[in-house]
């Protein structure tokens, strides 16, 4: 991976979702609009999961080390998980607020002139998200693709706040506005369990690539006469497999090494170029019935 890359676009993102945030905040003080208010709290912890995906970025590049054989990649999951548990903290604090509006309800002051800076920052979201959403796919990054996740949800909320304060402009009640907040906090908890779940996964070694589809790429090989113990983990640009082969009894050193290399070929060709596999070849013999 371009760690290199990841940091530039990362600063990138960073700068646009600080200026987004500091629109949204200032706007949402200003008109008296919690749900624009909280949607400017959630673009700014954009802006926070930047800055821990950088961290974790700095320490996911450290090379190998005797300590550690398989290198330092998963401190980007752990950044992930950190991100999760931002978005959880905002999330309490979002439905915290809209429940005092219901309590003490502001009626927000609204204006077209303010709408069009919440589309303009509307804008900015959706080219952040796409931006990122590419470059991680792109350089397969996992804390890239769960940021533009938590910008995704962040595009969502503010379509949301935008039909709210049009609505609280054209005459709607001021009860809308919680009730958005709400909303918002639903988005932000779901950007939360999908970032937090995606991550985890990794970390707990969970399977990455369907056991059928690799025991179908090895039994297409005419000499492997069956395969079991399949296990996958990592992500899509550091996956890790291992299988036991099982192959004629009398096959030799050298052609069991082949076919080994020849299987690694076949698998690194139908599922990703930079997976690393662990072959344990073991002898078959056919059961007959007595």
């Amino acid at each position: 991976m371009n760690y290199r890359k990841v940091k530039q676009v990362l600063a990138i993102i960073l700068l646009a979702n600080l200026a987004v945030a500091a629109l949204k905040i200032s706007l949402g003080i200003l008109i008296k609009s919690t749900s624009m208010t909280a949607d400017g709290f959630h673009s700014l912890t954009d802006g926070s999961s930047n800055i821990a995906g950088l961290i974790g970025i700095q320490y996911a590049s450290k090379p190998i080390d005797e300590e550690h054989p398989y290198g330092h990649k998963k401190f980007e999951m752990l950044a992930g998980l950190f991100i999760a548990l931002m978005l959880f903290v905002i999330f309490g604090k979002i439905i915290f607020e809209a429940i005092l509006r219901l309590v003490q309800p502001v009626r927000p002051e609204v204006s077209m002139d303010k709408v069009l800076l919440l589309l303009v920052s509307l804008g900015i979201n959706i080219f952040v998200c796409l931006y990122e959403y590419r470059q991680g796919k792109k350089l397969g990054s996992q804390i890239l693709i769960s940021d533009s996740m938590h910008t995704r949800s962040d595009i969502y909320v503010s379509i949301g706040v935008l039909v709210t304060l049009i609505g609280i402009y054209y005459g709607l009640p001021t009860i809308i506005d919680p009730i958005a907040s709400f909303v918002v906090g639903g988005f932000i908890l779901h950007a939360a369990i999908e970032i937090f779940r995606d991550n985890s996964g990794i970390l707990l070694d969970k399977a990455m690539v369907d056991k059928e589809e690799i025991k179908s790429i090895a039994l297409s090989f005419d000499q492997v006469k069956d395969i079991h113990n399949i296990r996958s983990r990592g992500t899509k640009n550091d996956l890790y497999i291992d299988m036991h082969i099982m192959t004629e009894p009398d096959m030799s050193v050298e052609k069991s090494h082949e076919l080994t290399h020849d299987i690694e070929d076949k698998i690194r060709e139908s599922i990703h170029k930079n997976v690393q596999i662990i072959a344990h070849i073991e002898p078959y013999e056919e059961n007959e019935d007595l």
